[in-house]
């Protein structure tokens, strides 16, 4: 048995262990960028990385757009792949699969940084979508997308007002909680901002705080009829998708809910939201 020790910046190591018949394909070395990344499960997934397009630090994050060839130009965030031009399916998924009807309606998008749910949601002829980015690299997210994902956001990125949309560039909690005193709701609100953690421990991850608690706001705010859109993780992630399903118990008001599974081709994986 023979092991072998993959190490990566920010994602610790993986080893993998062949046989004296196996045989594992040729890790490529030295290239510009790192073309492996971790699955949410912990599989070891190689791009085909051929460019680096766009690389920006800002006092929280690292953005970079990636070039594959087979799924176009890749938003990275801190190393995590965000969304691909391939990924229209990711965007009309976490829209509710085309089964909503979005003409005339008050829209809610918490994230949505690359632009790709504003642009297709600005096509259903709503009457008015409010996009809410946090500010601290929302800026050099939009730079980017802007010049190098026109495929994913068309041109709504180019102002941040439009005949029916608006994008504030604030930290959504505050937002929300204004929404909520003043009375404010909405027919549908997305929330883009972070898949379901990976801990299954509520107590030691502050994600699920933070989940929780937007969650509870994003109630607030819809409409008694409104309906409320969220990604998932993984599928094989199981324990931690059933543990956000519980917190669905716990909001203040019953909810009722469903989740479909789609494959998003940049993942590489199957994907609920």
């Amino acid at each position: 048995m023979t092991e072998t020790v993959h190490s990566w910046e920010d994602h610790g190591y993986l080893a993998t262990y062949t046989a004296k018949n196996g045989r594992l394909p040729p890790i490529v070395r030295g290239a510009e960028v790192d073309r492996y990344w971790p699955t949410a499960d912990g599989r070891l997934v190689e791009y085909d990385i051929d460019e680096i397009v766009y690389s920006k630090d800002s006092p929280y994050q690292n953005i970079k757009i990636l070039h594959s060839k087979q799924f176009g130009n890749i938003l990275i965030l801190n190393g995590d792949v965000n969304l691909a031009e391939s990924d229209l399916a990711y965007t009309h998924a976490i829209m509710g699969s085309g089964k909503e009807d979005y003409c005339g309606k008050e829209v809610l998008i918490l994230g949505g940084g690359d632009g790709g749910i504003l642009y297709e949601l600005v096509k259903l002829k709503p009457k008015m979508v409010t996009m809410v980015e946090i500010s601290f690299s929302y800026q050099m997210v939009i730079d980017g997308c802007r010049q190098h994902m026109r495929k994913t956001c068309g041109d709504v990125l180019d102002n941040l007002k439009g005949d029916c949309y608006q994008v504030l560039v604030e930290d959504c909690v505050p937002v929300l909680k204004t929404y909520a005193k003043e009375g404010r709701t909405f027919d549908y609100v997305i929330n883009d901002l972070t898949a379901v953690p990976i801990s299954t421990s509520p107590e030691e991850d502050s994600t699920w705080e933070f989940l929780r608690l937007i969650l509870d706001l994003c109630i607030k705010v819809l409409k008694q009829d409104g309906k409320y859109f969220t990604q998932g993780n993984c599928v094989n992630l199981t324990e931690a998708l059933t543990l956000y399903e519980e917190q669905l118990n716990m909001l203040y008001c019953p909810v009722q809910f469903s989740k479909d599974v789609v494959c998003v081709p940049s993942y590489m994986e199957l994907y609920p939201l």
